[in-house]
This record gives C-alpha cells, structure tokens and sequence, in this order.
C-alpha cells in the first residue's frame, strides 16, 4: 500500500527511483580512561587530530568552491571556527587531563556539552548550527576511534533517492547528480547548509518529513517532488500514472517556457510587467540575468552574516551590491537590509533564548539595537548607489518610527560619505517590506514616508493566519488565499496607488500562478520571483487578460472562504494555464 509524506520543498525536481536509507551519525564512544603517565600524549593526539579535520575540511572547502562556487564554499567556515574555538579545544583537553579520558571519550563529553547548552537558545536557526557540529563531531570522532568516515556512496550500484535522517554539508556535497536522484530527511530546513547544496547540485529534495528514515527501507521504491514537498513510498499503478503523467506535462510545460523566455513580460491585453528576481547569493545576480529578470526585487544579504564569527567589512558588502547594480544598469536592485533573527542569526550576534523567535528580537529591531552592523550596511547601499537604482528595502516594519529612525541613520552615513569623499547618489529610495499585519493596517500611514512598498507573503500569510510555515504538521493551514490575506493585499496595493508609489510582491505568492492571477487582478504590476521560477512567470503572465483577472479578483474579495477565493481564481485562470503542470503549494499538486 502506499505511503504518502508531505515535508517542505527544498531542491525542485520531479523523481522516482529506489530509496537508500542513508544511516549515519556519531558514533558509540566507549568509556575509556587512560593511564596518568599517558594524559598528555593524549592531549597531543587529540591536537593532532583536530589539525587533521582542519586540513580535511579545507580539503571539502577547497573542492566545492572549485565546483560550485566560493559562497558555498563558506558553508564550511563555521566548521574551521569550531575546531579553534576554545570552548571546544579546552573544554576538552580539560577533561582529558582532569578525568584522564580518552581524546574520543573527553571530545564527545565536550560535543553532547555543547548541543545541550545551544538547544536551550530556543532559536531555530540553533538546529543548522547543531547540523554543522554533527558533521564535525563525526569526523572527529571516527578518526580518533581509527574508523573510515561513515556515508560513503562510492558503492552505490545504481542510482538512488537517499532517506536519511539528516544529512550534513560534508556528505551532500560529495554526491554526483547522475547516482543521487533526489534527498528526502525527517529534519532541516530549506535554509540548512546541506540543503543549499543541493539546491547548487540540483538534486531534487524534501525536508521535514519527521519520520521517513525510520518507514522507508532499501530497494523500495519512491516517488520524490521536490517542488511541493511530497514522498510516496510504495507508489501503486495509479501514483506511477499520476507520475508519468505529470512528467511528460512538466517537459511539455519546459518546452514552452523556453520559447518564451526571452520574451517580454506583458499580459495578453497589453499590460506590462515588472518581472525581477530574488536572489540569495551574488553568484545568482548573473543567473537572473540570464533569465531575462528586469532587475532584483529582493536580494537577500544574510549571505554576508550567517556562519560568520565577525562582522563583514564594509568594503566587502559594497563589492556585492555593486556586482548586483552593475548586472541591471536599466533595472531596479532593491537590497532588503539584514533579516536577521527568527531563522537566521550569526555567530557573532550571540542571540538570547526566545521562546518564539519569529516574533521576537529580528530583522529592522536588531538593525536599529546593533548600529555597529547597521551603519556600514547602510554605507554600503549608499556607495553602490552610483552604479544603478539602488533601492533600500526595511524588512518586519511595524512603525512610521521605524522608518524615520533609519532616514535619520542615513542623513548620518551621508555626511560621513561626504567627508570621506565616497559617492553616492542622493535619490535613492527607501521602502519597506510589508509583512505583518500591523503594517498592512497602518500602510496609510508608512506610505507618508516610504517611496515603495513590497509586500513579502511568506510572512504576511504566517503572521495573519497565527502558522509557523516551518511546521510541516500546520502545512494544510498555510495557505495565502485565506479571505483576510485578499483583502490585506488589496489595502495595500490600494493605499500605494493613492500615495503614487509603487507596491510589488516578493514572496511566494508572485511565483504561483493562482497567486500571480490575482495580484494582477489587484493591479499590483511588480513581481519578484526566485531566479529560476522567472520564464515560468513570465510564460504565466503572457496567458493572463488583466481586465478578466480584476473581474476574478473583486469576487475573491467578496469570498467567504478560502475554497470559494481559490475557486474564483481557477474560474478565472480556466484554460489558459495547466496548473498540473505548475505545481506550486497550496492544492495545485497532483493529488
């Protein structure tokens, strides 16, 4: 019979094969003491081998910046601060010389020591950084034990799904595309190092699948959809139809959008489109590009932050947001400022226990407490304002204060860009990035001081609704076309129209055809979608009539429920677009 599991999407793709549970993990560590005449050798070998994990992970380091790229490669930076770091090191020659334990023994004592203290920070982004100290722990670990590192895929005979119950950068960069078909894990996060690997080795994957590992075994086989988050074990006749099915469909739908994706982005009755791309890494600038993107509508800048122990340099943060101009010389590049918090928090930050971190000490609150890491990103946009239109976008904005506080911090960075001789152009626009309700209700007020808005549902849909849209058992309440996210959307975009100011969307709605359908409808004319979603946008868009779009939209704000808005939308979509085909979330998969 078959079994159905639904986590969250990771890496796209579409794929069947057989599963190869992956086991791996720290190993079992046997209580060894050591005689008195023998502790500092064993202080000795424990360096020793802790110099021989610095030179392996410069190795792993070394080899993925040569096949994917140097952000990538710093995945692997967190990894070489552990092994120096002293609450590691003398945490464990401590007990070394103090309990006369065996290097395995004292370095694993050390390692359950600090997953329990970082487990207490109540921060989700604590289990990426707990990913990245099993990867260390385990390599540690069986070269001091005298084992091969665990995971090798080098004897696999054919090509698998692995199920695992996580995985870590160390292993997934090592896998070949051509044997791995695709990745499903009871655990991460799309956001987890290892998945952004993948994502780099387009391996499809699915995340959060709770208990995968444990159901699934050898040689069964799997159905893996990477785009909505989905396994099927076991499939039946009818799930390897519904498969083949949607298969040829999606070659069918890629060959279109080829066609089309060198093409404007214009309704079928004449309106145009702003068409940009969010992007998390420079390296995806070029990528967008490529792909015909009118600009950036969100780029993302944690890249700069995440896993690192000290702050960036200014000069460093420049380079990027030029690179980023430069790219769109007729584009807009709006540079949302830190979004940190929540998921997301450097080392350096040292982030206190929250009990809901999403609602607590992040993005523009911690820029406004932490003017140390404000200013120079600040300096920075204001610099790389000469090479383009260079926009500064506000992520978590609640408050007209909150504006004010930021245009006074760069009247301040201005004169001091003024004395240091730097350029900058003094046009640039500020918006905000509207995400909560709160905004959504006062968008009257902040548009008195914003010059656009962008409207990031991804966070707007979670804040309304009261879902963690990290939580794969509240997946069936996530879902942007409730009643009060509609009529959220159309305020906004109704409030920027009076102020003449533009408003975009930037979150996943913009990048569903349902989602895209009926932000046309509200005459929001500004989408920003993930670099690779762009020709299957802008497919989507070629087939919508705006006039047919406002007529489906005025219904769905009338709508009682959720199933009646989405009805209004597929009544309105019709034919014009296989929604099989693009199979986004919220109830657009094939079942």
């Amino acid at each position: 019979m078959a079994m159905v599991r639904d986590g969250f999407p990771a890496a796209e793709g579409l794929v069947t094969g057989p599963v190869h549970v992956l086991r791996w993990g720290v190993p079992e560590v046997p209580h060894q003491t050591i005689p008195e005449g023998q502790v500092e050798e064993e202080v000795a070998r424990f360096h020793e081998v802790r110099e021989w994990a610095k030179g392996r992970t410069r190795e792993v380091r070394k080899a993925t910046a040569e096949r994917l790229g140097t952000m990538e490669a710093r995945i692997f930076e967190p990894q070489l601060l552990m092994l120096d770091d002293q609450e590691v090191v003398d945490g464990t020659v401590r007990y070394i010389r103090e309990n006369r334990l065996s290097a395995a023994r004292a370095f694993d004592w050390r390692m359950l020591e600090l997953q329990a203290i970082w487990m207490r920070t109540g921060n989700p982004m604590v289990l990426d950084r707990l990913n990245d100290l099993e990867d260390l722990q385990v390599r540690v670990l069986y070269r001091l034990l005298g084992q091969p590192e665990p995971g090798d895929l080098g004897a696999l005979g054919e090509p698998v799904v692995i199920v695992a119950r996580n995985l870590s950068p160390s292993l997934t960069v090592q896998m070949d595309p051509e044997r791995i078909l695709g990745i499903a894990t009871d655990e991460g996060t799309r956001t987890s190092h290892w998945a952004i690997l993948a994502r780099s080795l387009a391996i499809p994957s699915v995340v959060g699948l709770v208990d995968i590992s444990r159901v699934a075994r050898d040689g069964q086989e799997a159905i893996l959809d990477g785009r909505v988050g989905r396994v099927v074990l076991d499939p039946d006749d009818r799930d390897r139809e519904t498969y083949r099915q949607r298969k040829v469909r999606l070659k069918e739908w890629e060959r279109e959008v080829e066609l089309t994706s060198k093409l404007d982005a214009v309704t079928k009755d004449g309106h145009p489109v702003a068409l940009r791309a969010n992007v998390d890494l420079p390296a995806e600038v070029e990528k967008a590009r490529q792909q015909g993107a009118e600009g950036i509508g969100l780029f993302r800048t944690e890249f700069l932050v995440v896993g690192r122990s000290s702050m960036p340099e200014e000069e460093e943060q420049y380079q990027a947001y030029r690179q980023a101009a430069e790219a769109f010389p007729d584009g807009a590049v709006v540079i949302r400022t830190y979004d940190l918090g929540g998921d997301k928090f450097p080392m350096f930050l040292q982030m206190t226990r929250e009990e809901n971190p999403f609602l607590g000490w992040r993005a523009i609150r911690v820029c406004l407490d932490r003017l140390d890491l404000f200013r120079p990103q600040l300096r920075a946009i204001l610099r790389a304002t000469v090479h383009g239109d260079v926009r500064i976008m506000l992520p978590l904005v609640n408050d007209v204060e909150e504006v004010l506080r930021v245009r006074e911090l760069l009247g301040e960075e201005e004169e001091t860009l003024k004395k240091q001789g730097q350029p900058f152009y003094s046009g640039y626009k500020v918006g905000i990035l509207i995400e909560t309700p709160a905004a959504a209700l006062d968008a009257v007020e902040l548009a008195r001081h914003c010059d656009f808005f962008s409207i990031g549902t991804n966070d707007l849909v979670q804040y309304t609704l009261a879902v963690d849209r990290t939580n794969a058992q509240l997946a069936r309440f996530y879902n942007p076309f409730h009643p009060s996210v509609v009529r959220q959307l159309h305020q906004i975009a109704r409030v920027a129209r009076g102020a003449g100011i533009e408003v975009s969307v930037c979150g996943e709605m913009a990048a569903n055809p349902l989602g895209a359908y009926l932000l046309l409808g509200l005459d929001i004319y500004s989408l920003s979608v993930p670099w690779p979603s762009l020709a299957e946008s802008r497919k989507v868009i070629r087939e919508f009539r705006v006039e047919e779009a406002r007529t489906q939209a005025r219904k769905a704000l009338a709508a009682p429920t959720t199933r009646d808005v989405t009805d209004c939308l597929v009544e309105g979509v019709g034919s014009s677009v296989d929604l099989s085909a693009f199979s986004g979330r919220w109830s657009l998969s094939v079942q």
